[in-house]
């Protein structure tokens, strides 16, 4: 039994009328045996037939009821299942975004879409079988051994110590089969990863003509995921064999006792047929869960994913403690000794920063020195270790508030394009955004043109399944977004990381007007972006090194002269 099961919300109601109308189901089956003995014996023996006719009707009405009972289990197993699964893919998906890429970094960005799309009904399903099966195993066996119980003492002995031999070795088969399962779960997610990643840099790899080269690579990871499937259905089949064979088998000894005392004179025909009847039905809920086990392993797995995230330390978005008004050039934010640290390693350290009123800064460093954590500790998306923000002189335990976050536009190196018309990505934030605001939004950073030349317009589908947009586009139409959004304070991570020199070049000249009489936090390793920002702040080791204008920097011949040196750009920057 799954240990979470009692917590979904109203597990305990199903799991009580499943129960009852299993225990209602274990007595239409007992009834069914007794009433197909009674016929066969009285057919046997010679008996008036419309006894027998009366006999098979109760047969035929008992088994009508039983299987109508499963029906009707299964039913109410459903609906919860398919409840249940809609609420956790709500909560799944509001925790990511409350995680922000935190968690994209931390789970990977195929894993999640692939949790999203395949987990949640592979979870719907490991719980519409879980349900039934549970009780059926729980309920089934103890009302048919106290019916045979009054029936034959050594018949229900038998059946009595043949089961929990029957269950161990169901224990001892999962145990078995659960590390080719966990294996093969393991080459899935990474065949979904390397889907993912590899639709995201087809462009690329086109452009550098790697292409035809990445199929050795997708054959390997499709290879590996066919030889762990394969390796994992064989131990299913030989599993599902070994219970029904030793099932089987256990049926067989009861047979071969009923038989030896029944020609000894010792039983009587129709006890005899009845509890030989109910044998199979006795070991059926073993066999059903064991079978299913392997059908809803990869459920499970996912249950427990799922719950992992959902178990993640949750970001306290707490009232500011004084309110917060709007940023303005006025407005200034400090930071006091931020320390950050991820899974033990310290990502930055003694980070002390003052952002004032309407200011371009830049974040500049190289690979992991912790441009993209600070961007993401302004923007809430992450918690610091150890510090403390103050806006305004008003305190502040972390920027993961309602009301600092509703002022902040945060445009990444990879936006999402959702499988939705032009306009719907635009408004993605503003869904009440008309149309006239989209497209001024559009024209002011140059999507006109290129909407206009469209089919459909801003009716035309792009994304996945729809028109495919080029780097330099997906980052106008998240730029759009922003300015619909008519936030004071822009954070880009790397927003120009990926994309060739004259896209950069076209979009810079489109980004630069729109960052006046804002406070923009620019991160990127593009050393040309810094002639721009009224302020340069130089990361190095999680660490502040250098702070300045460009010209400013440039005199004191350090660490931002070290990284200009490094790019082969010199001081000519």
């Amino acid at each position: 039994m799954d240990k979470k099961l009692l917590h979904y919300k109203g597990s305990k109601q199903a799991m009580a009328l499943i129960g009852l109308l299993t225990a209602v189901q274990s007595i239409a089956i007992i009834f069914q045996a007794i009433y197909l003995a009674r016929a066969i014996t009285q057919l046997f023996q010679g008996a008036d037939g419309s006894a027998a006719l009366r006999s098979f009707v109760i047969f035929a009405v008992a088994n009508s009821s039983r299987h109508f009972i499963q029906w009707a289990k299964e039913r109410i197993s459903y609906k919860f299942a398919d409840r249940t699964s809609k609420e956790y893919e709500q909560l799944l998906l509001r925790k990511i975004f409350d995680l922000g890429p935190q968690a994209v970094g931390k789970y990977g960005s195929g894993n999640l879409v692939t949790l999203g799309l395949e987990g949640v009904p592979k979870f719907r399903k490991y719980l519409e079988l879980l349900l039934p099966r549970s009780m059926s195993m729980a309920i089934v066996p103890v009302v048919i051994l106290a019916y045979v119980f009054t029936q034959d003492k050594m018949s229900a002995i038998t059946l009595l110590l043949v089961l929990p031999i029957l269950i161990i070795f169901l224990i001892l088969i999962g145990m078995v089969s659960k590390k080719k399962i966990d294996e093969q779960m393991d080459t899935y997610r990474l065949l979904s990863r390397h889907f993912v990643d590899s639709l995201r840099g087809i462009v690329t790899l086109k452009y550098l003509g790697r292409s035809r080269a990445h199929e050795r690579s997708i054959a390997a990871v499709s290879d590996k995921y066919r030889i762990a499937t394969n390796r994992s259905l064989r131990f299913a089949f030989l599993s599902s064999f070994s219970l029904d064979f030793f099932a089987s088998l256990s049926v067989a000894v009861v047979a071969v006792e009923l038989g030896l005392r029944l020609i000894n004179g010792q039983m009587l025909l129709e006890p005899s047929l009845a509890i030989l009847i109910l044998a199979p039905e006795y070991f059926m809920p073993v066999r059903e869960l064991g079978n299913d086990f392997h059908a809803t392993a990869d459920g499970k797995d996912a249950s427990e994913q799922i719950h992992a995230i959902l178990d993640e330390p949750e970001i306290m978005k707490p009232k500011a403690v004084i309110p917060m008004k709007k940023w303005d050039e006025n407005s200034k934010l400090e930071l006091r000794d931020i320390k950050v640290q991820i899974e033990g390693q310290t990502v930055l350290e003694g980070l002390n920063l003052l952002l004032q009123g309407h200011t371009k800064i830049g974040v500049i460093g190289h690979s992991g020195a912790g441009k993209s954590t600070l961007i993401d500790v302004l923007s809430g998306f992450t918690v610091p270790t150890d510090g403390r923000f103050v806006v305004d002189e008003g305190p502040l335990p972390h920027l993961a508030l309602e009301e600092w976050q509703d002022q902040v536009a945060y445009i990444p190196q990879h936006p999402t394009i959702f499988p939705d018309t032009v306009i719907n990505n635009i408004r993605f934030y503003e869904p009440d955004a008309s149309l006239t605001e989209v497209q001024e939004a559009a024209k002011r950073v140059g999507l006109d043109q290129l909407i206009a030349a469209f089919p459909n317009g801003y009716e035309e589908k792009i994304g996945a399944g729809g028109r495919v947009l080029s780097g330099g586009e997906e980052q106008r139409i998240a730029v759009a977004r922003s300015l619909l959004q008519r936030r004071q304070i822009l954070l880009f991570d790397e927003p120009t990381a990926h994309l060739d020199i004259e896209t950069e070049h076209e979009l810079k000249q489109m980004l630069l007007p729109l960052l006046e009489n804002k406070l923009v936090v620019f991160a990127t390793h593009r050393i040309h972006w810094m002639r721009e920002m009224e302020r340069i702040i130089v990361l190095e080791n999680g660490k502040v090194v250098e702070m300045g204008s460009h010209d400013q920097l440039l005199q004191t011949n350090g660490a931002y002269c070290r990284l200009l040196e490094a790019r082969g750009k010199g001081h000519a920057v």
